[in-house]
């Protein structure tokens, strides 16, 4: 099914019957992707005396509590509250949810023994582009993203510099198929987190940063339609899945 709508002044072809999940699915196993040193996401039925609730099990229902970290157990989508001493919902701040964004590819660099993101070559993938959203998808870029364990490994991440100038780009949405923007192990500076979201000037609250996601590598680099649905948590942070449509035009 193609669509044509108008955004910011512009007619825009989208099709919407191809979409492009780019998210990770939640798993409760020791293979779920994980960050932050924690353990595996758990998805376990409710049990009462020796009730348990599942079908299998003889219950009508199948009934099933969830436990997990959004921002070590796969994509989720944060607000500024993430950093900040008074608590900011992501549900509350994100209320848009359709943008114009930029696929781009980036092969990390070297920068004394870590693997970083310049501002160079955030530059030089989208040039002159004004865009609501930006997806980095960082090389090599392999399935092992979906079940990689991230504690302890230093994963790449994105200079201050970079988020600066995303910031001065007027780029709202931050979207990357790393743990963190930043650095695993900084002393708590959270440069790029502080730098997207202008925590030292005038907050951009209604910003967010993506993180942990997959974009499969059939997918070009380019300008695309983006959807970033959020479950309803009232927290900084909660599970997200974002979308991608191509722009036929």
């Amino acid at each position: 099914m193609i669509a044509t709508i108008e955004y910011n002044s512009r007619k825009l072809k989208i099709d919407l019957s191809n979409p492009i999940d780019i998210s990770m699915p939640l798993r409760a196993s020791k293979n779920n992707v994980n960050a932050w040193y924690v353990e595996e996401p758990k998805i376990e039925p409710e049990k009462d005396g020796e009730w348990i609730a599942t079908v299998k099990d003889g219950a009508c229902i199948n009934f099933n509590n969830i436990y997990f970290n959004p921002h070590a157990h796969g994509t989720h989508t944060e607000c500024v509250g993430h950093i900040t001493e008074k608590v900011y919902s992501i549900n509350e701040h994100l209320k848009q949810f359709f943008f114009l964004a930029e696929v781009i590819t980036v092969a990390p660099e070297r920068l004394n023994g870590d693997s970083v993101i310049s501002k160079k070559q955030i530059q030089f993938a989208i040039g002159n582009k004004k865009r609501d959203a930006i997806v980095i998808r960082t090389i090599p870029n392999t399935k092992e993203k979906l079940t990689k364990q991230y504690s302890h490994t230093n994963p790449t991440y994105l200079l201050k510099e970079a988020a600066v100038y995303l910031r001065e780009k007027e780029i709202k949405h931050l979207l990357i198929d790393l743990p963190s923007v930043d650095k695993e192990k900084d002393e708590c500076q959270l440069l790029s987190h502080n730098a997207f979201w202008n925590t030292k000037g005038k907050i951009r609250f209604d910003a967010t940063i993506t993180e942990l996601i997959f974009v499969p590598n059939t997918v070009e680099d380019g300008t695309y339609f983006i959807n970033i649905q959020i479950a309803p948590f009232e927290n900084d942070a909660a599970p997200s899945k974002p979308i991608l449509y191509k722009i036929i035009n």
